[in-house]
């Protein structure tokens, strides 16, 4: 095979724009030309690398481009290949990661000036099992500071952009991970998810992001922004692709003491068992009056799309939805300020040098190191846990976490999973609720709950406003459902074309 047919097929792997063809999974073909040598992992890497070249200097979803250590990874794919060794099947093929998750060597910043030149010394755990099963990580993906925000506008360092509309924000705060995946500069990703981190910007980018129940994915290795609440999870285009890469990522870790101690399905074994028989709460909470009506469309379109399956769908309650972002911002604040504590300019990070006393340093170095954003949750979550409000406030929160846990138990007596939108709008313009936070904190309405709850959750592709902007739908099951998730996201996916469709980049 001529090399310029090898990157024509490289370039057409890369650039699908009106496929149809269910079969197309694209880390899933990859692996696939891979290990039939239609070309070799130097080949597959540097044509991303190529296209994150051409298109990312508009898109800026990569924080740092590992381009050396990438390369030369897939040589040493290639030279195993070449001396017939046994390889794991997704060797060679790459990857993006986002930018707060530890990797030996590589800049991990959180996006932050406080991390700016900080180098790991060790791997998250998840990255330990990418490299063991043979992905080359491809770059650190942007993202909103400490992974606090949903827009990608909280970066220290630059502003990623919608791949469908470069005006618009991709989500947040795994932006640059959603938006990589949808511009084909990533075939997937890792994203974290602490209130909807992963599946916000999915639905926003038109990709599939999932959030695994709390513990299935271990926490190793990321740096923390409210320890009960984050998870790691995958970011592709496909089903399939997902089920493959939260195989890969998850199980038990001694090193982390949330992580669960439960077998690890085969979850693309499990995708084809269908989903005739299942039934959908629809809670009404989610579809309140007001809602864009592009995204009650979205939901009705997918109910009519999933019931010749044999699937139905029955309206729920789930009464305590109303509190859950106030919630989620008392907890989420208060494990924050507690877990950002140790940025002190003491041990590694930014330090402020020119100080006359120890106090004057902490101050300085905490004022210039950390962001807007992160300034104010720092600020809300000390008040919260201060003497004389730790009971009025963060105490009370807790309370109702478990009301909201509770209220999806009940649902789930009598429903197998939950139906409704991601995101309460679609993407929105760059700037347009950067100084009204309470607006923006409004984004992960229909996310924040399942975070909560530690239940899993998953968003795809559901369609597309009458603007062209990309709408996500999210389905949410009991704890380790990740099989029932990605076998309801297959089948919607196996009767509509949504995933389909790329950007205009």
């Amino acid at each position: 095979m001529s090399r310029s047919f090898k990157q024509y097929r490289l370039t057409s792997l890369l650039l699908i724009h009106h496929v149809r063809d269910n079969s197309a999974h694209p880390a899933i073909e990859a692996a696939e030309g891979l290990r039939t040598r239609q070309f070799s992992a130097r080949e597959l890497v540097q044509a991303f690398l190529d296209r994150i070249a051409n298109v990312d200097g508009t898109l800026k979803t990569y924080q740092t481009v590992l381009s050396e250590s990438a390369l030369n990874r897939a040589d040493a794919v290639d030279q195993a290949r070449s001396r017939g060794d046994e390889v794991p099947p997704f060797s060679g093929v790459p990857i993006a990661i986002k930018d707060n998750m530890c990797m030996r060597g590589a800049p991990t910043t959180c996006s932050s000036k406080f991390l700016e030149n900080f180098i790991p010394p060790y791997d998250a755990t998840v990255v330990e099992k990418l490299l063991e099963a043979g992905l080359i990580p491809i770059g650190k993906t942007n993202m909103d500071e400490f992974a606090m925000g949903s827009s990608t506008e909280n970066s220290a360092f630059v502003t990623s952009a919608n791949p469908w509309n470069v005006e618009m924000i991709p989500g947040g705060s795994s932006g640059g991970s959603a938006a990589a995946v949808s511009a084909r500069l990533a075939p997937w990703a890792l994203g974290s998810d602490t209130g909807g981190s992963i599946r916000q910007p999915a639905a926003l980018c038109s990709v599939l992001g999932m959030k695994p129940t709390y513990g299935r994915v271990s926490r190793y290795g990321l740096v923390a922004f409210a320890s009960s609440l984050d998870q790691i999870g995958p970011m592709t285009r496909t089903a399939k692709d997902a089920a493959a890469l939260l195989g890969i990522i998850s199980g038990l870790d001694l090193r982390d003491s949330t992580s669960i101690d439960a077998p690890v399905p085969d979850y693309l074994s499990e995708l084809d068992q269908g989903v005739k028989g299942l039934v959908l709460g629809l809670p009404k909470e989610y579809l309140p009056e007001g809602l864009d009506p592009n995204m009650r469309a979205m939901v009705d379109d997918a109910i009519k799309a999933l019931e010749p399956l044999g699937v139905t769908v029955r309206e729920i309650s789930l009464p305590h939805t109303p509190y859950a972002i106030a919630t989620y911002y008392l907890i989420c604040t208060a494990e924050a300020s507690s877990n950002l504590a140790r940025y002190d300019g003491v041990v590694y990070g930014h330090r402020h040098n020119d100080a006359d006393s120890l106090i004057e340093m902490y101050m300085k170095t905490r004022s210039e190191g950390f962001g807007q954003e992160v300034k104010r949750r720092i600020m809300l979550g000390t008040y919260v846990l201060s003497a004389g409000y730790y009971d009025a406030y963060y105490r009370r929160a807790q309370r109702v976490r478990n009301l909201l846990k509770r209220d999806f138990e009940t649902a789930f007596q009598d429903v197998d999973a939950v139906i409704c939108p991601a995101t309460p709008t679609p993407a929105f313009k760059r700037g347009e609720k950067a100084d009204d936070p309470l607006q923006m904190y409004l984004s992960d309405v229909f996310t924040a709950p399942l975070n909560l709850a530690g239940l899993p959750g998953i968003s795809i592709p559901g369609g597309f406003s009458g603007d062209g902007l990309p709408l996500g739908l999210q389905f949410i099951a009991p704890a380790l459902s990740e099989s029932l998730l990605l076998r309801l996201a297959h089948a919607f996916q196996s009767v509509t074309d949504h995933h389909l469709q790329a950007p205009p980049c």
